[in-house]
């Protein structure tokens, strides 16, 4: 048996198993973050995680991981590790500028699915009262960390970490990040659950669309692309929104995204691709449209090509 330990996230110790006929992912939660600032999380978040994915499984068999058991004891599970000649990971494909294939829209269906199927009657939310764990891990270093760097929007952003915490109309992955979704055969495969909770569905839909935004920001030459995928996201995600008004969920998100632009920047998990000069373009654009957000995601994201195109001229 030979074990390779896996970079990239912070949250837990990974590492690929290799058992001779297969190999296998195998995944610990830890409890100090491997990020620059103190940010700490209960490690019994990992079965949180584990329920996600048999969540998923059931809904989407063909973008879902095939699963080998977990431990409560250890806060680790085991699941497949996904390989191959067809795989990819989605991070890589948008920062190396590669050929659009729909990505945004497949993520966006999928996971309009996911929410969509969690608000139905017997849907089974016990193992996801993760209220707290969701408060420690998303709501105090994204929103309330940057609200104390940010005293000028301290107000708006207190009020956007207080409705989260206070929702529970879905159930939200909390990390719908390109950095955890990988695509096989075409489909997308959701991984890294550990922030799972019933919550605002505005979360996971801003969560995503934030990222297409910053690497708009920082790939001007796919600038447009990006931006559309916005668009592509939600009209994907929008067609599965039956648990309330759409335009109220849009207004909720269109008010979270420049937020989480902001957390990105001065948070304490900000991102690593991303210049001086470019944390100092979005630093800006987050704190106009906090103050001042769009209606809808058309008008954003219009109104987010002007000012970007504005500030690069």
């Amino acid at each position: 048996m030979r074990i390779d330990p896996l970079s990239g996230g912070v949250a837990s110790d990974i590492a690929v198993v290799d058992l001779g006929d297969k190999s296998i992912c195998a995944k610990f939660a830890l409890p100090k973050l491997k990020v620059k600032e103190d940010w700490r999380a209960p490690v019994h978040r990992n079965r949180a995680e584990y329920e996600w994915l048999r969540v998923a499984a059931r809904i989407a068999p063909g973008s879902a991981v095939q699963l080998f058991g977990s431990s409560e004891h250890l806060h680790g599970f085991a699941m497949e590790y996904l390989q191959g000649s067809d795989v990819y990971l989605w991070k890589a494909a948008l920062l190396e500028e590669r050929e659009d294939r729909s990505e945004a829209g497949r993520v966006g269906n999928l996971l309009g699915q996911i929410h969509a199927i969690s608000t139905q009657p017997g849907f089974d939310t016990a193992p996801f009262h993760n209220r707290e764990d969701f408060r420690a891990l998303r709501i105090e270093p994204y929103l309330t960390f940057t609200a104390g760097r940010h005293p000028e929007v301290a107000d708006e952003l207190v009020a956007l970490a207080e409705m989260l915490f206070e929702s529970g109309q879905v159930l939200v992955h909390g990390d719908i990040s390109p950095k955890n979704i990988l695509f096989r055969n075409g489909q997308p495969v959701i991984l890294d659950a550990e922030c799972a909770t019933m919550g605002d569905a505005s979360f996971d839909a801003s969560f995503c669309i934030n990222h297409l935004i910053l690497k708009a920001a920082h790939l001007p030459a796919s600038r447009q692309r990006l931006l559309s995928g916005v668009v592509e996201f939600w009209n994907a995600y929008s067609a599965h929104i039956v648990w309330e008004p759409k335009n109220k969920l849009e207004e909720r998100i269109c008010g979270l995204v420049p937020a989480l632009m902001l957390a990105r920047i001065d948070g304490k998990s900000p991102v690593e691709y991303l210049s001086a000069a470019e944390q100092d373009r979005i630093r800006g654009l987050a704190l106009g449209f906090v103050k001042a957000p769009t209606p809808t995601l058309r008008d954003f994201t219009r109104e987010l090509t002007n000012r970007m195109e504005g500030v690069d001229a």
